[in-house]
């Protein structure tokens, strides 16, 4: 935890966690102000754990969230207001502090003069000149003054950005490119289910960014606010501008965790949990040792998220730990999904279904929760039934694994990038935007109707690297991308069925039958995903090596 003193009374950090509270109430803190909205990041703790653990040590806590790069005058003014009427010292926190220290120098707007702003933030490390700029041009940031230019900008530093300028720079090692990201760590969220379930450490999924960042490629720490296309500009956080020849926008997906009311203040406790945070898959696998009896519901919100595989999979790992220590008779196991099929291609669901019997899983469709009451371990579900009638019904529960709604990200949806539905607009082959033709999207954000996986951006990188490097005239040709996916759904601990498709739901296996069957459980599947995956990811795919990857190519 890096603190930095702002003025008087005034300190601002990075994200800080539960388990730092008490460092802070060493260090004289009595009050905390928390400017990052929750789900920003799969790494970040919910405003409310921190809360909990705040008020246990007597500190003040007090929720005051902007989206990066979008701190308002009103935020701003309502941050001196709360300043004032707060024991010192203070503690503002964010992602990196920025947000923080932005709304402070709003605050004192007519206040203090700008170059005394600008000289205070400046100590403690901060650059508000864009934020000084703005304030100077009534609000507005301009873009005619920009702090960067690169020939390509790679918005997102998760597996697409990063696979993607690796497969740039395999291409073409000269070429200028930046990627945008304002996070310290890589994760392998893949492996995530496997943390869940008791067989990968959590640590091991996660690299510093600046390893995995490819030699050469410059990297902008911070996030992005919005996009100018018509000026080939992005504004960041701080109001800073980066121009770009080509841009690549892959900022992954936002979990929705207030989509639930009640989920926040219990995710972490009471048996509520979620592979989908780094810091509660290691609690998955605690509540399924533990439990010994009772309810487990697993649940599966409306499409897309990303992995639409991972809610049966912490199911299917969880019955068969149960099954292995003797106690699965006395778990009473229910999937609550919102969807009407257990998996979208049928030629998967027959080996699925001989788990669900085996295991004794009772199925509900249609099933979206929508509340939840962590005390009382009640969850609250919106149930449609065959006749399309709704009603709500209220199930008793000792674990609940949650997969929240997900959504792209808040400076995604208001962008001029997206569809009526909120995803990047792109064309589901070349994935080049419907409208801006320098620029590219893949991933998770982006409106193909592929399934959300790595797997998927593994194959999306080398079509986006090759189309961007001819849209600047040094390829030739247009590449094409088949919408494949792949899911490996762990049925049990050792074997894995595996899912591989493309558009349309058509099977697109990469082994042969003989070898991996993927419409049945397979040991040797487990093993890839085990044993193959993970060095695959980290040195093949994350360093440009295209195995199984080649984009095919049509002319132009």
């Amino acid at each position: 935890m890096y603190i930095r003193h702002l003025v008087q009374g005034l300190s601002v950090s990075e994200q800080i966690f539960p388990n730092q509270l008490a460092e802070l109430k060493d260090a004289g803190f009595r009050a905390i102000v928390c400017n990052r909205p929750d789900g920003e990041g799969v790494d970040q703790p919910l405003f409310a754990e921190i809360q909990r653990a705040a008020q246990a040590m007597g500190i003040e806590a007090h929720y005051l969230p902007a989206e990066s790069g979008k701190v308002t005058d009103e935020q701003g003014v309502a941050f001196g207001k709360l300043l004032e009427s707060l024991p010192k010292p203070v503690l503002a926190y964010c992602r990196s502090g920025m947000r923080s220290t932005t709304m402070w120098a709003l605050s004192q707007a007519g206040q203090q003069s700008l170059l005394q702003i600008v000289d205070t933030a400046k100590k403690a490390g901060f650059d508000m000149k864009g934020v000084i700029r703005r304030i100077a041009n009534q609000g507005r940031t301009p873009v005619e003054v920009a702090e960067a230019s690169h020939a390509v900008v790679i918005i997102g530093g998760g597996s697409a950005g990063i696979a993607t300028a690796s497969s740039l720079l395999a291409r073409d090692p000269e070429l200028d490119i930046a990627i945008i990201d304002p996070a310290d760590v890589h994760y392998y969220q893949p492996g995530w289910t496997l943390v869940g379930g008791g067989v990968f450490d959590a640590a091991k999924t996660a690299h510093t960014m600046e390893s995995t960042i490819p030699h050469g490629v410059h990297w902008i720490k911070s996030a992005v606010a919005a996009f100018e296309p018509e000026r080939n500009a992005v504004i960041l956080d701080g109001c800073r501008v980066v121009m770009y020849e080509q841009l690549v926008v892959c900022p992954g997906l936002k979990l929705n965790w207030h989509a639930i009311e009640g989920l926040s203040d219990t995710l972490g406790r009471n048996g509520v949990t979620s592979n989908y945070l780094y810091h509660l898959a290691p609690y998955t696998w605690e509540m399924v040792q533990k439990l010994r009896g009772g309810r487990a519901i697993f649940t599966q919100p409306p499409m897309p998220i990303k992995c639409a595989g991972a809610p049966q999979k912490a199911m299917y790992l969880s019955a068969d730990h149960w099954k292995r220590t003797g106690v699965l008779e006395k778990v009473q196991i229910e999937f609550c999904s919102a969807g009407a099929v257990l998996f979208g291609v049928p030629d998967y669901v027959p080996a699925l279904m001989e788990y669900i019997t085996a295991y004794g899983i009772d199925l509900n469709f249609g099933n979206t929760l929508t509340s939840i009451d962590g005390p009382a371990r009640t969850a609250t579900f919106s149930c449609v039934s065959t006749e399309g009638s709704t009603q709500l019904v209220t199930r008793n529960f000792d674990l609940l694994h949650v997969v929240p709604p997900q959504i792209a990200p808040d400076f995604i949806r208001v962008s001029p990038l997206v569809d009526t539905d909120g995803w990047i607009d792109v064309d589901p082959t070349t994935l080049r935007h419907k409208t801006w033709a320098n620029i590219h999207a893949l991933g998770d954000a982006a409106n193909s109707s592929n399934a959300k996986t790595a797997a998927a951006a593994r194959k999306q990188a080398p079509v986006v690297a090759h189309n961007v490097l001819a849209a600047m005239g040094k390829a030739k040709g247009s590449a094409h991308y088949d919408g494949y996916g792949s899911c490996p759904l762990t049925v049990e601990r050792g074997k894995i069925v595996l899912a591989e498709f493309t558009y349309g739901g058509k099977l697109a296996p990469s082994f042969p039958s003989w070898l991996i069957d993927g419409t049945h459980p397979s040991r040797l599947a487990w093993l890839l995903k085990e044993r193959i995956l993970p060095p695959l990811y980290w040195k093949g795919m994350l360093k440009g090596h295209e195995w199984l990857a080649k984009p095919e190519l049509a002319d132009s």
